[in-house]
């Protein structure tokens, strides 16, 4: 156990684990920021005010979602969202394209770390030159405790 004789030396070692802690989170925040630089991204100025006002993260999910329809498709949700009528991972992002190419977002993502989660995952192991049935593989894996999937 540890034993501080004066508080001074207490408080410069919570200092200095704060600091660590800080730092070790703001370098992973920033590898996972970089993890889309390979992929197809679509504009955030196309985006909603919801997307583009929402954390990074959300917005990433967003963009790769819209811009890698083929890939988002392929991929489910274990969010419990098949009982809205989602059918993969894309369907928490968009909701319909119109004849003329209008997107209909759908804003469940928004609010859905699960989700979110989910398509980082995707960017990532694409990123990594994974396969899509071994993507599906490791979501189905490691996301099927959090609820049924929304694929039929």
């Amino acid at each position: 156990m540890l034993r501080f004789t004066r508080p001074f030396s207490f408080i410069i070692l919570m200092l200095a684990l704060f600091s660590a802690t800080l730092l070790s989170g703001c370098s992973a925040a920033s590898a996972a920021a970089g993890d889309h630089n390979r992929l197809a991204m679509a504009p955030l100025s196309e985006m909603p005010a919801e997307v583009r006002n929402a954390p990074s993260v959300v917005k990433q999910a967003y963009q790769f979602a819209v811009a890698n329809p083929d890939a988002a498709k392929q991929i489910p949700c274990y969010c419990g969202c098949g009982s809205m009528g989602h059918t993969s991972s894309y369907s928490c992002y968009v909701q319909d394209v119109q004849a003329d190419g209008t997107i209909l977002y759908d804003t469940h993502a928004l609010g859905c770390s699960i989700c979110v989660d989910i398509t980082l995952d995707t960017m990532r192991l694409m990123n990594q030159g994974k396969s899509m049935p071994e993507i599906k593989s490791y979501v189905d894996a490691a996301y099927s405790p959090f609820g049924p999937s929304n694929m039929p």
